[in-house]
């Protein structure tokens, strides 16, 4: 099965969950959401946003596990969600994800070793005279060894390894794009960097696109080329990393970047403090724009009108400040 596009494309994706008695009330956790994700040439492109933005809504629904109530999901120019029945595993070999918690990850009472053999075999379709030995290559390539996992469980192995493992099971299917949602959240600073690298070092040698789901602004810049910023399931802000970081322009892009230590005074000194706060039904349910109950600089139609998107120097935003009178 093959597309003749190179891109994953989320059009006017929404997405309403209930609320109330019963939840036969509706909100929408994702708002008319559209965006591209270029696979050649692989980028890393990273989706940010507080709990509650609507990020792993968005990678479930790309990953087929959810269907969207509106939009179109197309990969290599493909309706994900009309894919003939033999183009389903051919879409699950294209498209492998990598969790937040690896020991949840992986069933305790099966050999994790286990699972890089089966994808290996069924998805990479590895003959079985050189299996170990490709799978040896991969465990390698993530900094273990078939050596070091064979006939273990996942309670054998540390955090950061066993992610390690998970990465190694994803990129064993040989993969075009590997979803990955905050797959450092739950690892030791030390080890961060190291799986980032690892990322980077996936895209440039395997050629392998990667979506980077991070509430993380520092990781995110860090390691990725585009970067989207969403809030209460609308997206806020989109574009190249460096624009986006360098010159925020959406107040929630600059809220983000205030819990980040800048040393960089030209940027701070744009970054006008604010809150974090809790989850607000509130905000879902705005008729307006979805930040104004708490934006410094919101004014009365920001309450009453959706803001429009405004493309400035290659970054789009989602905000009145910015539209021409």
């Amino acid at each position: 099965m093959q597309g003749n596009e190179n891109s994953l494309k989320v059009e006017s994706v929404s997405k309403y969950y209930g609320y109330g008695l019963l939840g036969l009330k509706k909100f929408k956790v994702l708002d008319k959401i559209s965006l591209g994700i270029p696979l050649k040439p692989p980028t890393i492109f990273a989706i940010v946003g507080e709990t509650g933005s609507g990020k792993t809504t968005l990678l479930r629904i790309i990953l087929r596990m959810i269907k969207p109530d509106e939009g179109v999901v197309k990969y290599k120019g493909l309706d994900v969600f009309k894919l003939p029945r033999n183009a389903v595993s051919w879409y699950r070999r294209e498209v492998q994800p990598i969790f937040q918690d690896p020991y949840e990850s992986f069933n305790p009472l099966r050999r994790v070793d286990s699972y890089i053999f089966d994808a290996a075999k069924r998805m990479a379709k590895v003959d079985k005279g050189s299996i170990e030995e490709y799978v040896d290559g991969i465990l390698r390539y993530v900094g273990l060894s078939l050596d070091r996992v064979h006939g273990k469980y996942p309670h054998e192995f540390s955090g950061g390894e066993l992610q390690r493992i998970a990465i190694a099971r994803a990129i064993a299917a040989r993969p075009t794009l590997i979803l990955a949602d905050e797959p450092v959240s739950m690892l030791d600073a030390s080890l961060r960097v190291n799986v980032l690298n690892l990322f980077k070092k996936i895209r440039d040698d395997l050629g392998t696109s990667i979506i980077y789901v991070t509430h993380d602004l520092a990781t995110a810049y860090y390691i990725a080329d585009q970067i989207a910023v969403l809030y209460r399931g609308s997206l806020v802000e989109l574009g190249p990393i460096d624009k986006v970081y360098e010159n925020p322009r959406h107040p929630y892009t600059q809220l983000l970047l205030t819990s980040i230590l800048e040393p960089d005074p030209k940027i701070s000194e744009k970054i006008k403090p604010l809150k974090l706060s809790t989850i607000e039904l509130k905000e879902f349910l705005a008729q307006g724009c979805k930040f104004a109950y708490r934006c410094p600089y919101a004014s009365k139609k920001c309450f009453e009108k959706e803001p429009p998107n405004v493309t400035i120097n290659g970054v789009i935003v989602k905000c009145h400040l910015y539209e021409k009178s």
